[in-house]
């Protein structure tokens, strides 16, 4: 399917407006009731939402990255050193993180993105662990293993959101923001030139869309907003170390991408709603986790090729069958 056919479908379906208002429901919830757990979950698929944003922008040039989550602990690293080491603002320390984990994406990603498929997901696995390893080896800038604690939090107009109530809001603002940002991406000229990638790259290049430009670009945007989110991380959460940003979390990513819509505009912040709560629900039984997330998986992969974001096309889809 072309993009203009994509882009020219309706842009509220029944169905849609149903998972919109549930969003916006689930959204409340932490206000309904002022659970303080509540909304350290809200808080969380915030956050979750982002990073796993900017790996769908990666997707949608048709590659996927398993270095997400080193770009997100760049950005967090970045912004710690510069709050802890250099006073700067912690409101300036978090695009600092995006701008530093968006520039190492950008120089690193030319000679990367000239592999395809599954070597290029294989060099990215590599590259995180990478960064794992060399985050271990300098304990006077990551604190080893023992990891860096009393960061400080956000803090805006020298009021530093010390609960969650507080910071919530502000979470909701960024994700907003990222959004809107995937949003102006998605139904611009350079989402039609992302489109036309993932679709045919060969049909893209003969057609003079340079292509190795276009998905380092992608690359760029969405190991950024990956570093804005792993900063946001570490002043909220207020420790970090390198096991933070392991492969475990870029798997993480990947399968909130999947589960909610791997080239769906709403795809990661459905996936992240669905499957951010599920550690905090299972703690009591951690090692069912990855189990029930390999379940979920194959269920969405067999049933809603498009993802969860993709369950209202597909159900008008029937219902104009039937």
């Amino acid at each position: 399917m072309s993009m203009s056919t994509t882009s020219s479908a309706p842009a509220f379906q029944p169905m849609t407006v149903v998972w919109i208002a549930g969003i916006v429901l689930a959204a409340l919830i932490p206000w309904f009731t002022g659970s303080v757990f509540h909304f350290h979950i809200a808080i969380m698929v915030c956050i979750s939402a982002m990073a796993t944003g900017g790996l769908a922008v990666i997707a949608w040039v048709g590659q996927l990255s398993l270095a997400h989550a080193a770009f997100a602990g760049i950005g967090a690293y970045t912004s710690v050193l510069l709050v802890t080491r250099l006073d700067v603002p912690v409101l300036l320390g978090l695009p600092a993180g995006a701008l530093v984990a968006g520039a190492v994406a950008f120089i690193i990603g030319s000679p990367l993105l000239r592999l395809r498929g599954v070597y290029f997901v294989l060099i990215t696995f590599a590259l995180n662990e990478l960064f794992r390893l060399i985050m271990l080896d300098i304990p006077k800038f990551s604190g080893g293993s023992s990891g860096i604690a009393g960061i400080p939090k956000i803090s805006l107009l020298g009021v530093t959101l010390s609960n969650y109530q507080s910071v919530y809001p502000f979470a909701l603002f960024c994700l907003a923001l990222v959004m809107g940002l995937l949003v102006l991406i998605r139904r611009g000229q350079l989402g039609r030139r992302f489109a036309a990638v993932e679709e045919n790259l060969a049909l893209a290049e003969s057609s003079g869309i340079p292509t190795a430009k276009t998905q380092n670009i992608a690359f760029t945007i969405g190991s950024a907003i990956a570093g804005f989110s792993g900063a946001f991380l570490a002043h909220y959460v207020g420790f970090i170390s390198p096991e933070t940003f392991g492969f475990q979390l870029s798997v993480s990513y990947v399968i909130m991408l999947v589960t909610g819509g791997r080239l769906a505009l709403w795809g990661p912040l459905v996936g992240a709603l669905f499957l951010t709560p599920l550690p905090e629900f299972l703690r009591g039984a951690v090692e069912y986790q990855h189990v029930i997330y390999g379940f979920v998986l194959i269920a969405v992969l067999r049933f809603l090729p498009r993802g969860l974001a993709g369950l209202p096309r597909q159900l008008s889809r029937k219902g104009g069958r039937g």
